[in-house]
Order: structure tokens, then C-alpha cells, then sequence
């Protein structure tokens, strides 16, 4: 069994940790917030700041670490590092002048504890893969438990989510799109970077009515069209009308996720590839300083 699917099939007891952890550090109701991350973590990020804002919790915008725009006012930066080493990422945290800094990471003895004033540690979810799975879904459990908007239930679908059958075709089709609403979007993102990751298919990734805007004329019979959440009235029958395949899941959403990384080791497995080492990529990016 790989690294990574090892880390997969932890996530339940993960999530269950996280949800009861007290983290400290983390954004006040009502604090206008920036959240930054790179690859998989901006993922992560997108999908917390529409809930935190959804929920009417205050402001909050999530970046690439290298889009962090230093000069807009904000109460306090989150980052969010597995590695606690990304380039990026410590230097958006050395050009937040004046502003409380906390950092979610997998390994605080790294640089990001003297980057970040507080750190939240999760090194009970860090994994050896270089791909993201449970560090990745465990910071949104933790981040979803301090908004008081983690269903009571969530850690038992995600040991749903482990067993439940893919989507029908799923491991044959050569094109899957992934879409959401809302905090789900980050979601989406995140699914699509992970088939592209480990198993180098070709996927794509929107907001879900922004689907029919253009991405809608790549799908057809070999493609499969996946759902985080519920479907916008009608989206549905407009993808069968092309051919492709479509899935919809009962599961929470971040739940659902799971199926979708349990989908790109299957496919990278088929391919003969190593998802614990995909192409081109190393677990942390740290670049070359002038």
C-alpha cells in the first residue's frame, strides 16, 4: 500500500481530532481576515473563507501566497504550510507588517515558527506522500469545528466515503470536470488538482454555473462531470444531455473529496504510476533566494 493511501484511509480519525482540538490562534468573530496557502492549501483557504464569510463571521479572502496583498487592512493573516518551509509562504507572513500572524502547519520545526507569532500544530496529520490528502482535509475540519459548522457526523462519512463505490466509468473516461458552489468551489479545485497530481488526467475545475459559460463544450461521452454539493437546477440534465457521466453524492461534500482522491490513486495505479511521486513535483517548493 502507498504512502498515500495509507493517509487516505486515516482521515476519519483525523478529522475526529481535529474537530475536538482547541486551537488557539485562530480568527475572532468579526476579525476581517486574510488566508493564504499555495497549490493544495489555497484550495484549503478558498473553501474556509466562503464559510467563514457565508456564516457571517466577518470578512475573509484567501490568496495565493504569492498574490498576498500586503497593503489591504486586514485584523489577521492565516497560512496555512504543510511543510512549513514554502517560499512564498514565508514571505507573505515577512511582509504582514503590523498584523497578527497564525500559521497552520505539519511540522513546526520548521522556519514557520518564527515567521508566524502563533502556530497551530498538526503534526499528527503530516504525511511522507508528496501528494496532499489528510493534512489538507484535516486543516478544514479543524478550521470548520472553530466555526461551529462541522456536522456532528462528519468523521463516520468519511469513513462512508472510504468504502462507497467511485462513480460508475470513473476510472475509464478521459476528461472529468469538478464543480461546486460556494465553499465547495475550493473543493472542486482541490479534487481536480489531485487526479492531476497523481495520476496526470486531464481535469478542470468551476464554479458550478459557471460551467455552461464555455467548459461545458470540452465534456461529452468520455467525460465525467462530479458534483461537490447540490447541482443548480437543471445543470444536471443539461451535462447528460452531452454524453458525459455525472456524480452526485449524499456525503458532506469534504466526504465526497475522499472519493476523489481515492479516484486519483486508482488511476495512477492503472496508468502504472507511483502516486506517491508524481511528476515534476517535490513536497515542498522552496525557490531559490537572490
Amino acid at each position: 500500500m502507498s504512502h498515500v493511501q495509507q493517509e487516505i484511509a486515516s482521515q476519519p480519525e483525523c478529522w475526529r481530532r481535529a474537530v475536538e482540538s482547541g486551537a488557539v490562534g485562530l480568527p475572532r468573530a468579526g476579525e476581517r481576515v486574510a488566508v493564504i496557502g499555495c497549490g493544495t492549501s489555497l484550495y484549503i483557504a478558498q473553501a474556509y473563507a466562503a464559510l467563514r464569510e457565508t456564516a457571517g463571521l466577518g470578512e475573509t479572502d484567501a490568496f495565493a501566497a504569492s498574490e498576498y496583498p500586503a497593503g489591504r487592512r486586514y485584523d489577521r493573516l492565516l497560512a496555512i504550510t504543510r511543510s512549513g518551509t514554502t517560499t512564498e509562504v514565508l514571505d507573505a507572513l515577512g511582509r504582514a507588517e503590523d498584523l497578527p500572524t497564525v500559521a497552520i502547519t505539519g511540522d513546526r520545526t520548521t522556519p514557520i515558527s518564527a515567521a508566524a507569532q502563533s502556530v497551530v500544530d498538526l503534526e499528527f496529520a503530516d504525511e511522507k506522500s508528496v501528494v496532499q490528502t489528510r493534512f489538507a482535509t484535516t486543516v478544514l475540519a479543524l478550521l470548520r469545528g472553530h466555526l461551529g459548522l462541522a456536522p456532528a457526523d462528519l468523521p463516520a462519512q468519511a469513513e462512508r466515503a472510504l468504502t462507497e463505490p467511485l462513480p460508475e466509468g470513473a476510472t475509464e473516461v478521459k476528461q472529468l470536470t469538478f464543480l461546486g458552489a460556494g465553499w465547495t468551489v475550493g473543493l472542486a479545485n482541490e479534487a481536480a488538482l489531485k487526479l492531476r497530481e497523481a495520476s496526470g488526467s486531464w481535469t478542470e475545475s468551476y464554479p458550478a454555473m459557471e460551467y455552461r459559460h464555455g467548459p461545458i463544450s470540452v465534456t461529452g461521452p468520455d467525460s465525467l462531470v462530479w458534483f461537490f454539493g447540490e447541482p443548480p437546477t437543471g445543470l444536471v440534465d443539461q451535462v447528460l444531455a452531452t454524453g458525459a457521466r455525472v456524480s452526485v453524492s449524499s456525503l458532506d461534500p469534504m466526504a465526497d473529496l475522499i472519493r476523489a482522491q481515492r479516484l486519483a490513486v486508482e488511476r495512477a495505479e492503472l496508468d502504472g504510476l507511483d502516486p506517491d511521486r508524481p511528476h515534476n513535483l517535490t513536497r515542498s517548493i522552496v525557490l531559490d533566494q537572490p
